[in-house]
């Protein structure tokens, strides 16, 4: 079922207040002597336009490891997506935090997270470029397995990580956490498993547009897990969102058990996806 993209996106955007060429790569890198952790911010283009991310990884093995992008929420590339890419390194992967905005521009308020995320919601075709220049960076890193590539987001990361899978088939597999799930992008193969991690309250996620997805999926054959976490709202897994949403008076708040209930859902998906 394909729902009306102004629709979502006006609904999305009010409430979710929670060529491409290397240019030149940051030499910004802190190693941590106990975990042999190391960090970069790189700098790439596309399109014409800077974008900068942030990768992480554990040193020590020549062996090239599977990679985990990381869309991260409307707020952009902020200090939660950058940690959970280094939750990911623990665990044994390449992790990628993506600049979605280029700049690696953040936001603090709703207002200027709309004005940003709404020509991904005009015009959904157009983040696969910049997501596609992101993948590309990954190249220049030889110990990223390029051949295995699973993406995460969060909140509006977590709908554009559903769009990559609806459009990239080369893709291990997808994670979204707590993004709304219909975007006006139909699945173009079903190649690509997804798991999708939802709070059972979250009032930003409603019981038709599950539905939709759902019908969506079934019918264009999709390898797909649907999880709901009791007592979850908006945007659980982010420690800042309770804060967040009193702020802005928006019903967001962090559930530590979803949290770390979805977390290990991920963790066992990925060791399937990339067996």
């Amino acid at each position: 079922m394909t729902m009306n993209i102004l629709k979502i996106s006006k609904l999305f955007l009010f409430f979710l207040a929670v060529s491409c060429k290397e240019k030149s790569t940051s030499n910004d890198m802190t190693t941590s002597s106990s975990n042999k952790l190391k960090t970069e911010d790189i700098s790439y283009n596309v399109d014409g336009k800077n974008y900068k991310s942030f990768v992480a990884y554990k040193e020590g093995s020549n062996e090239a490891k599977p990679v985990v992008m990381i869309l991260p929420e409307w707020w952009g590339l902020r200090d939660y997506a950058k940690d959970r890419a280094k939750q990911l390194a623990e665990l044994g992967y390449f992790a990628m935090a993506v600049d979605l905005y280029g700049d690696a521009k953040v936001v603090d308020n709703p207002t200027d997270a709309q004005k940003l995320t709404e020509p991904f919601y005009k015009i959904p075709v157009n983040a696969k470029m910049i997501f596609d220049g992101a993948k590309a960076r990954i190249l220049k890193f030889d110990n990223a397995d390029y051949n295995k590539i699973a993406v995460i987001g969060y909140c509006f990361g977590g709908a554009q990580a559903l769009n990559m899978a609806r459009q990239e088939s080369d893709l291990k597999g997808v994670v979204s956490f707590h993004g709304n799930l219909m975007t006006g992008i139909k699945p173009k193969n079903n190649k690509v498993p997804i798991l999708v991690c939802n709070g059972a309250a979250d009032s930003f996620v409603s019981p038709e547009e599950i539905a939709a997805f759902k019908k969506q999926m079934d019918s264009s054959h999709v390898k797909y897990t649907f999880i709901d976490y009791p007592n979850a709202v908006h945007s659980f897994t982010n420690p800042a969102s309770t804060e967040i949403g009193k702020k802005f008076n928006l019903k967001v708040a962090y559930n530590k058990e979803a949290d770390e209930k979805s977390w290990n859902d991920m963790k066992v998906f990925l060791k399937d996806i990339f067996k």
